[in-house]
């Protein structure tokens, strides 16, 4: 077993927000992946996760149909728009925070990286202008 990121299984995600309340939707690349995301990623997994960012309960959803696991956060914006300190309290980026989360996979799947993006044109963009 390894412990490999979500993101690195393929996996992608939606979220949103209204008041204090974070909905992250975390979708599987294959139903192979789903299953293992499906027993791993609990919701005291996600709420253990976040840590002290979502201070109220995590529920999730299961949508097998569209491979996905459904997340509602309370508490988990810093009381939500105006009224949090936080820099950027918007639920989207709990979603990119979300698919940082580790879990054991087999062997078999932890060579499965998403590809780097190849930058060659942004070098080839800065050395242009002298950077």
């Amino acid at each position: 077993m390894s412990r490999v990121r979500l993101y690195d299984l393929g996996c992608g995600y939606r979220a949103g927000d209204k008041g204090n309340i974070s909905d992250v939707a975390l979708f599987a690349p294959d139903p192979e992946v789903y299953e293992l995301v499906r027993a791993a990623v609990t919701a005291a997994r996600v709420k253990e996760h976040f840590g002290g960012f979502v201070t109220g309960a995590v529920e999730r959803y299961e949508a097998p149909n569209v491979l996905a696991l459904n997340f509602v956060l309370h508490d988990a914006l810093g009381g939500g728009g105006p009224r949090s300190l936080r820099a950027d309290n918007l639920g989207k980026t709990l979603g990119g925070a979300l698919v940082r989360l580790e879990i054991d996979v087999p062997a078999a799947l932890a060579d499965r990286r998403a590809p780097t993006p190849d930058v060659g044109w942004a070098v080839e963009i800065l050395s242009r202008i002298g950077r």
